[in-house]
């Protein structure tokens, strides 16, 4: 494992893939020592040897698990000198279908990772976070945390609780020195987007959003709205165009959006 040797640092839930990989990617070029942590250990340890074992501090962490946050972050201030300049909230699943046929203990796991998870790296982040001059947290929420999404339906709702989260935890740490932001991707070329109504499911949303014509935006352009999460004065952070149109428009225009919304729908069996 190596040492931040006076290296700003950032702290990656869902690093073993996806925006959380290609964010450590980023950062690591910039010159930042980047903690990895997710449940995929395999995944984590490809993106470790990317990195170079001197630029990186790795460890198997499920974010619902207080005692593995109590652990993954001591490791990680052992190797940073007690700083974390980044806290990235990034570890996230969904679940794709009409809310009645996702199961009930599915819907519970969605809330305990992208909600619960979320505070509980708050909670044992924050000793590091109010010792780091500039110390900032970026949470990843959604375009489905501006805009309720059907068959997204309970991680739109988590979304929503992240950005709300974010909002009032901006004002609330302002006192302690350090900033909250999101981060607010349209869709993004990610192996999130292989959710189905439960895990292994056949029918994947990526299936449907190829059929429908639907953008879907490089993990390059995630990671880099990441960094401006990471540096920039707004709180949260669209991540492609369309991201940023649908905030617009729900905000202006809700009677439209619905509409939109309405028409992309595709009917009931």
């Amino acid at each position: 494992m190596g040492s931040a040797g006076g290296r700003k640092s950032i702290f990656i839930t869902g690093a073993a893939s996806g925006i959380g990989a290609e964010t450590a990617r980023l950062f690591q070029s910039r010159g930042w020592f980047c903690g990895l942590y997710d449940i995929n250990e395999e995944g984590l340890k490809a993106v470790a040897d990317e990195l170079g074992a001197d630029n990186c501090h790795v460890a198997r962490l499920d974010v619902t698990k207080r005692q593995d946050w109590a652990a993954a972050v001591a490791e990680f201030a052992k190797a940073t000198d007690g700083k974390m300049h980044v806290l990235f909230n990034n570890a996230g699943i969904g679940r794709h279908g009409w809310f009645e046929d996702i199961p009930p203990e599915e819907a519970d796991l969605i809330v305990d990772i992208n909600v619960k998870g979320v505070i509980n790296g708050i909670y044992a982040a924050i000793p590091l976070l109010k010792q780091t001059q500039g110390a900032r947290i970026v949470n990843t929420a959604s375009t489905a945390g501006v805009v309720g999404s059907p068959r997204l339906a309970v991680y739109s709702a988590t979304k929503f609780a992240v950005r709300g989260l974010t909002e009032a935890l901006d004002v609330e740490l302002s006192g302690l020195g350090i900033r909250c932001t999101s981060l607010m991707p349209w869709f993004i070329d990610t192996p999130i987007l292989d959710m189905g109504l439960t895990e292994g499911a056949n029918v994947k949303m990526s299936d449907e959003l190829r059929d429908n014509e639907q953008e879907v935006y490089p993990v390059s352009l995630a990671a880099e709205t990441a960094w401006e999460a990471a540096h920039g004065k707004d709180v949260h952070y669209m991540a492609g165009k369309l991201a940023k149109r649908a905030r617009f428009v729900s905000r202006f225009l809700p009677g439209m959006m619905k509409k939109q919304i309405l028409q992309g729908l595709p009917p009931r069996d």
